[in-house]
């Protein structure tokens, strides 16, 4: 087993890559110090990953559309949630923003996270 310190090169990335598919192949039993082991390269591997490879969360009509595709809600459920049809036609296609209440109530009913619909989007203004 390797020290488990900070990673700060892409040959420590490398490193702690071969190390933790070892736990793979061969999963440590619950409790143990090589399980504590391979939590902890799991959380340095990440912390080195969100660091050199940041993934941004989507924008606010991207990810209301992405909760209508995956959940099977219609525009006219968002219409329903928003308050009118005219108003989740002009959000879906940018011609609008969201407002706060409008965020909050996606949040809410569906769950979409706060940090997506509170960007910017690429609306017309």
């Amino acid at each position: 087993m390797m020290k488990i310190r900070p990673l700060r090169s892409e040959a420590d990335y490398e490193k702690a890559l071969a190390e933790i598919e070892r736990f793979f192949e061969n999963e440590p039993a619950p409790g143990t110090a090589e399980a504590d082991d391979f939590d902890l390269l799991a959380l340095v591997i990440a912390d080195y990953e969100a660091k050199h490879w940041p993934i941004e969360a989507p924008d606010p009509v991207d990810a209301i559309r992405f909760q209508m595709e995956t959940r099977g809600y219609s525009q006219r459920d968002l219409s329903v949630l928003l308050g009118s049809r005219s108003r989740a036609s002009e959000i879906l296609s940018r011609k609008r923003s969201l407002t706060m209440e409008m965020a909050w109530k996606l949040n809410r009913e569906w769950g979409i996270p706060a940090e997506c619909l509170i960007r910017p989007s690429g609306h017309a203004g």
